[in-house]
């Protein structure tokens, strides 16, 4: 048995993933290879391989490169893949997740989707407020914003179906309650993004540009937390993410709560019924709560911070079973791929 993991782009978190992976591997004394789609001896390669492994991510380089390599490998070449076409054709892109959902009836926040300026500006004339801005990827809470009256809303419009924006170039104030700016740390935040201009990062992570499109979103007040469940196989690992300092969003704030005891178990079950239907390898879903106190999805993605599941004091099974432990995603995951029910688990840092 042999498994491909092809190198991260920009280290960082994304090296520890793939070295996760290539610990358990080694650990179990499966034979694993790291793979560079840029040198010559990739197809070769792959040729021979059992799974093979791409945990791309948020930025516009590597999920070029994996819209290029993943259909080849998993359809034409008929290996083994992680993630998959199901798990990941529609990853970073709340367009693609809400029309999948919404057709399969999945409760997913209303979202108000427009191809044509006309079309938003008719819309927005009469729509409620305050609604929530989205560009279809980032992650952390990034690309959103909280638009209070029609006139941002129609900057906005004006916006996307002009020059476009990039992604992470999005003013959030809107979004935020802020009293005072502190002058230095906007100074320094000023200087930083200079500088990182100079070094060329920005256009590194970022260099696509998003318009001619625009999405709003349904805003639902009053949610002090959102409900992070992350079904691998049979398993869903959850906590609760709390808001930001003034603010309505949960994701990146790094306000995690692990009791288990306040995790709605509804979503849990929702989580596993639509990773079970739509055959999903890994996902993890973020759940807010409606008027009714019915949970909506707000949005899904297959990749994750791993050492948050990790910190999870265990999971549930399909049939809401308890099982305590401590366990990385990478160790689920491979799992389920190779078939492997005695797969062992070694020590590995938080």
């Amino acid at each position: 048995m042999q498994v491909g993991i092809h190198k991260p782009h920009f280290g960082g978190v994304h090296n520890l993933q793939v070295e996760r992976y290539e610990a358990i591997l080694n650990y179990n004394n499966i034979d694993c290879i790291r793979l560079d789609a840029n040198l010559p001896d990739f197809w070769e390669k792959i040729a021979g391989l059992d799974l093979f492994i791409f945990h791309w991510g948020h930025f516009d380089d590597p999920r070029q490169l994996a819209g290029a390599i993943m259909p080849v490998i998993e359809f034409e070449m008929q290996i083994k893949c992680f993630p998959d076409w199901a798990t990941s054709w529609h990853f970073d892109d709340k367009i693609k997740q809400f029309y999948l959902l919404k057709q399969h009836g999945f409760p997913i926040v209303d979202s108000y989707i427009f191809w044509e300026k006309d079309d938003a500006y008719k819309w927005m004339e009469t729509a409620d407020l305050p609604t929530v801005f989205k560009l279809k990827g980032g992650a952390g809470s990034s690309n959103v914003i909280l638009v209070k009256n029609r006139s941002t809303a129609r900057r906005l419009i004006n916006k996307m179906f002009g020059s476009g924006v990039k992604s992470g170039r999005i003013n959030d104030r809107e979004s935020l309650h802020i009293k005072f700016i502190n002058p230095y740390k906007k100074l320094r935040k000023f200087a930083g993004n200079i500088k990182r201009k100079i070094k060329g990062e920005f256009e590194q992570y970022f260099w696509q540009i998003d318009k001619n499109y625009v999405l709003f979103q349904k805003y639902l007040p009053d949610n002090i937390f959102d409900t992070r469940v992350t079904v691998i196989g049979n398993r869903a690992f959850a906590f609760r993410r709390f808001n930001r300092d003034n603010d309505f969003r949960a994701s990146g704030s790094g306000k995690i709560n692990y009791n288990t005891n306040e995790i709605d178990m509804r979503t849990v079950k929702m989580a596993f019924d639509i990773s079970k239907k739509l055959k999903f390898q890994s996902m993890a879903y973020d759940f807010l709560y409606n008027k009714k106190n019915e949970p909506e999805i707000c949005e899904i993605s297959y990749t994750y911070l791993d050492s948050a599941i990790y910190n999870c004091a265990g999971f549930w099974d399909f049939e809401l079973n308890w099982h305590k432990g401590n366990f990385w995603p990478q160790y689920c995951i491979l799992a389920d791929a190779l078939g492997e029910k005695d797969l062992k688990q070694p020590e590995m840092q938080d």
